[in-house]
């Protein structure tokens, strides 16, 4: 089964048109409104420096899933 997803909104200009793969190794600026700020923020605090990191960094997740469960109960 195929699957299209557009992030074009959800991504830096610069990362639109890069594969899944490239994606999730970029720093988390390439997610739209973050800045390499960011990037060297989330790094020294929780040693995230890719999106990869991000989306599977245990604290992510938890908050992500209590947000759904939220969702689900209100």
């Amino acid at each position: 089964m195929a699957v299209s997803v557009d992030l074009a909104k959800a991504l830096d200009k610069a990362w639109e048109d890069k594969s899944l793969p490239e994606i999730l190794a970029a720093p988390p600026s390439a997610l739209a409104g973050l800045t390499p700020a960011h990037d060297q923020a989330l790094a020294d605090a929780l040693g995230i420096r890719t999106i990869a990191d991000l989306g599977s960094n245990k604290y992510f997740a938890l908050a992500g899933v209590l947000v759904a469960l939220g969702n689900k109960t209100g």
